[in-house]
């Protein structure tokens, strides 16, 4: 199994899961539960929401495409005929391993996204917008009803039922935007076959 003992990254994948769950919770207790029409929408949210998820571990403890230590020896290096200066791949001081095809470090996954575990990092981006995305329509809706009916009819607790749902709102709102940023451009990178660093250091 693959884990990069990194106290940042550990925290920032503690964080993610926090926000996946803290979402989970308010879209259940403060949404779907009250509602009469519920049932779809958890299903297609929790379905997200375990997607989400298991892309993240899969991200996460997945070898990224580390070169095996111990095989630079001269000979072999001699054996590229590289030109001086010639970069082959991308040391991230993190691991302290050379991954060819890097994009870059991605502390939410506390691992370099390198070509054995890209695939895995697409789906999270594209589970995170999705699921972000059909958060802030139940929301909507939600508060919609709410308007339109006596808030006490909505919630036993209307002040921390807003406040609730004010932060998921802007917890979903920053993930949308970036998780469809880092999603174009991962299949961006995909379609061009150039990775992140390669496209910074052209």
């Amino acid at each position: 199994m693959w884990f990069i003992c990194d106290g940042c990254g550990i925290a920032c994948a503690i964080v993610t899961w926090f926000l996946v769950l803290y979402a989970e919770f308010v879209v259940l207790f403060v949404v779907l539960i009250p509602s009469r029409n519920g049932i779809i929408n958890g299903i297609v949210f929790n379905l997200l929401a375990f997607l989400a998820l298991a892309s993240h571990c899969r991200a996460m403890l997945t070898d990224p495409g580390t070169v095996p230590k111990g095989n630079a020896t001269q000979e072999f290096i001699k054996s590229l005929q590289l030109k001086p200066g010639k970069v082959l791949c991308k040391c991230p001081n993190v691991r302290k391993r050379c991954v060819p095809k890097m994009g870059h470090h991605c502390p939410w996954i506390n691992n370099c996204v390198g070509k054995n575990n890209q695939k895995y990092f697409v789906l999270l981006t594209m589970y995170i917008a999705l699921i972000s995305l059909h958060t802030l329509v139940m929301v909507e809706f939600h508060f919609l009803h709410c308007f339109e009916e006596d808030w006490t009819k909505c919630s036993p607790v209307p002040p921390t039922t807003v406040i609730l749902l004010i932060l998921l709102c802007f917890e979903t709102l920053l993930f949308l935007i970036f998780s469809s940023v880092m999603f174009e451009t991962q299949v961006h990178s995909i379609c061009t076959d150039d990775m992140g660093i390669e496209q910074l250091n052209n």
